[in-house]
């Protein structure tokens, strides 16, 4: 009786197994609604190492590139055109997410999309050139005060974006009206950060982690980030809004959503691969490196979060007129 009930464990096994393997998509793609070298690029290379390494994923996961109306392309394109694709996972951000509060994705909403995982978080920051003239928030806020038109401002999305208002409540809690700032919207962060660079935009309001590396090299200082206390590590010297004066938290979760008509089966595989890879303390390690914190949501938790995050943003846009 023992050795039947061993043998028929033994097929179930191999049988569970076997469906695993058929469910592995051939030619996995993660799409990153933006240019390359931005949040949403991160994202997808984060997911492609991590998969990689850790043996969850066989076949190699490229990485392309949909830029357009800050994820809202990309957006679009999966729900019309790869619905039930079990290949495709796409990037989002909270920036995402803001958007879609304001309607800014067409005519679908956060219900048309199946929304797969959230693998990190990110900060907001904002940031200057090395050799810019603001050493910290108050020198910046004190030149905005003095000639709003002074300053100009970029960021990886247009007004009402995340970025954008990441600068908006900054200042608004200095006391300067967000629609006074001069602003210039790029198409990802990583055009932000080179025009910065480059000196055509005098500040950059952006994820921590997109100018983590520009940070490292020297070439930028962060005046700010957006979190509720100091972070650890490497990032422990960067001083917080919060602690300056300025009562303002941003943090950004990062992740993926994929079609609406994904059958169960192939988006139960990628959330099984997720989380065993989240559980994976060699990609707690990768994620660190790349300047992410922990987060870790998927499946029907990560619904629920994104429910009450769209919500909550929807809120926060009407107080800036944003919405009607």
């Amino acid at each position: 009786m023992k050795t039947a009930i061993r043998r028929i464990a033994l097929l179930s096994s191999c049988l569970v197994l076997s469906g695993q393997l058929m469910a592995e998509p051939k030619r996995p793609e993660c799409i990153a609604p933006a240019k390359p070298g931005g949040g949403f690029d991160l994202t997808c290379k984060l997911a492609q190492s991590g998969l990689k390494d850790s043996g969850l994923l066989e076949a190699p996961m490229r990485v392309t590139y949909m830029p357009g109306g800050v994820g809202a392309v990309a957006y679009n394109a999966v729900i019309a055109q790869r619905a039930d694709d079990p290949s495709t996972i796409t990037a989002f951000s909270s920036g995402s997410l803001l958007n879609l509060a304001q309607g800014k994705f067409g005519r679908y909403d956060e219900s048309d999309v199946r929304w797969l995982a959230g693998i990190g978080t990110d900060y907001g920051a904002i940031s200057v050139r090395a050799d810019a003239p603001y050493k910290d928030l108050d020198d910046l806020i004190a030149a905005v005060k003095k000639d709003p038109a002074s300053v100009v401002f970029g960021a990886g999305a247009t007004i009402g974006g995340q970025d954008w208002m990441q600068t908006a409540l900054i200042a608004r809690a200095a006391g300067v009206d967000p629609k006074k700032l001069r602003y210039v919207a790029f198409e990802g962060g990583g055009e932000t950060l080179t025009a910065m660079l480059g000196g055509h935009v005098q500040v950059t309001s952006s994820g921590l982690g997109e100018v983590a590396p520009q940070l490292e090299a020297g070439k930028i200082r962060v005046l700010a980030v957006l979190s509720d206390d100091r972070l650890p590590g490497k990032l422990s010297d960067l001083p917080t809004a919060k602690e300056q004066g300025y009562d303002i938290s941003w943090p950004v979760i990062r992740g993926f959503y994929m079609g609406p008509e994904v059958s169960d089966e192939d988006f139960n595989w990628w959330k099984t691969q997720f989380d065993t890879l989240l559980a994976d303390e060699d990609f707690a390690k990768l994620r660190e490196q790349r300047d992410l914190f922990p987060l870790s949501m998927t499946g029907d938790e990560l619904k629920t979060f994104v429910n009450k995050q769209v919500a909550d943003y929807k809120e926060l846009a009407a107080e800036f007129g944003l919405v009607k």
